[in-house]
């Protein structure tokens, strides 16, 4: 894959991160991204496990922000996450992972309605769509983080596809 095409691929990828679609990600859609979520499962923003949501959605802001935003203005445009992502990425793409892995861990949490430890492929579903994944790529998306065909989806299936979510197209 040559250098245009990453950085394109890259680039898709800025709106499932500006969740209000302002032209820029800030701390807001990372906590709108939290809240989206905690919504979805009827959970309570002051409980455990939303606490946990919003100090994994501070980390990985925190994360993306230092990799990201070259001005320090506390927004990353789309040319930052570009150019950010794209070094980050060719540099070292499990850094990438580990600055999402507290949110990822928080909200498989907050998905895992029965407490086994795994997140049922239908859950997440709805996890992606309250992220604002649309349904129709939801469901496929999902069903592919299910390796094993066991219906259950756990955090070493989630982490290692994110970082693979910004290098190869759909």
């Amino acid at each position: 894959m040559d250098s245009s095409e990453y950085e394109r691929r890259i680039a898709d990828r800025f709106a499932t991160f500006d969740q209000d679609g302002n032209g820029y990600i800030d701390r807001e859609d990372f906590n709108g991204a939290a809240k989206a979520l905690l919504q979805e499962f009827g959970m309570a923003a002051r409980s455990d496990k939303g606490q946990a949501l919003y100090g994994g959605a501070e980390a990985f802001w925190q994360g993306m922000a230092g990799m990201a935003d070259r001005d320090g203005d506390q927004r990353i445009t789309r040319e930052e996450f570009v150019s950010g992502a794209v070094k980050r990425l060719r540099d070292n793409p499990d850094r990438f992972t580990e600055i999402a892995r507290p949110f990822l861990h928080a909200a498989l949490d907050v998905a895992d309605t029965d407490g086994d430890g795994a997140v049922t492929v239908e859950d997440a579903v709805r996890v992606l769509v309250a992220l604002g994944v649309p349904r129709e790529a939801a469901r496929p998306a999902a069903a592919a983080l299910d390796a094993d065909g066991d219906g259950t989806v756990t955090e070493p299936d989630v982490v290692p596809a994110f970082a693979r979510y910004f290098t190869v197209s759909e």
